[in-house]
């Protein structure tokens, strides 16, 4: 488990693939229960140790995710994040072919599918459907995959997985949304790369930077110089 960044309020962890956020009915230790043990150990606790989650990121995606030590915090940052104004999430995608511009904005209307846990790019008339928004920047292109920084400007189900499929750059490994072929990890190749807040206690500006994972040649391929 890497931790990113600590203070007496909030801690930051550097999610691997496969890794979960919270309990869920697989059964897997999260990272929840991980850092409660940690903290309980570092700290010498003797009692219940809290550790809030403040959001989640998917099972085969890597990357930032903050947590909360105090229930303080826990309030304050998930009223942040309603928001999607407050706090700012930065990810990086290894995407098969290229985007057609280098740079762009996709919106979408998504609609989810709840028996198959998939959202699909629907008409905006569809019931239940929900406008997704995100912008993206090309930061690096190879002969098969390119690297595209995607900033959110709402949060759906699967928004980055649908909307970048949809753009006919399904994220490497996707099977749900197009790729080709599977990760020999199982995971995906998005990755959560930055988050940036106004600390809700200090109110310090804070942004925790997620180094890339370094098992995965394609990752150090394509960001030689800023992983």
């Amino acid at each position: 488990m890497e931790i990113l960044y600590e203070d007496n309020h909030i801690i930051a962890v550097n999610k691997a693939v496969g890794e979960i956020v919270q309990g869920d009915k697989t059964g897997d230790r999260p990272l929840s229960e991980q850092l409660k043990d940690y903290l309980k150990e570092k700290y010498n606790k003797p009692g219940n140790v809290f550790v809030g989650v403040v959001h989640r990121i998917d099972r085969p995606t890597s990357g930032v995710v903050i947590f909360a030590k105090t229930s303080k915090a826990l309030s304050r940052l998930n009223e942040m994040l309603k928001s999607h104004t407050e706090v700012g999430k930065t990810y990086w995608a290894i995407v098969q072919g290229k985007a057609p511009l280098q740079e762009g904005r996709l919106e979408n209307w998504l609609w989810r599918n709840e028996n198959q846990n998939k959202s699909y790019v629907v008409k905006p008339e569809t019931k239940n459907a929900k406008q997704a928004i995100l912008t993206y920047t090309t930061l690096a292109e190879g002969n098969r995959y390119s690297l595209l920084e995607v900033q959110l400007q709402t949060g759906r189900h699967h928004q980055i997985r649908c909307q970048l499929a949809a753009l006919g750059c399904p994220i490497k490994g996707d099977l749900k949304y197009g790729a080709k072929r599977s990760n020999p990890d199982g995971g995906i190749c998005l990755h959560a790369r930055a988050i940036e807040f106004v600390h809700p206690v200090t109110k310090e500006l804070v942004r925790i930077v997620a180094p890339t994972p370094s098992n995965d040649n394609l990752w150090n391929m394509l960001t030689p110089q800023t992983r």
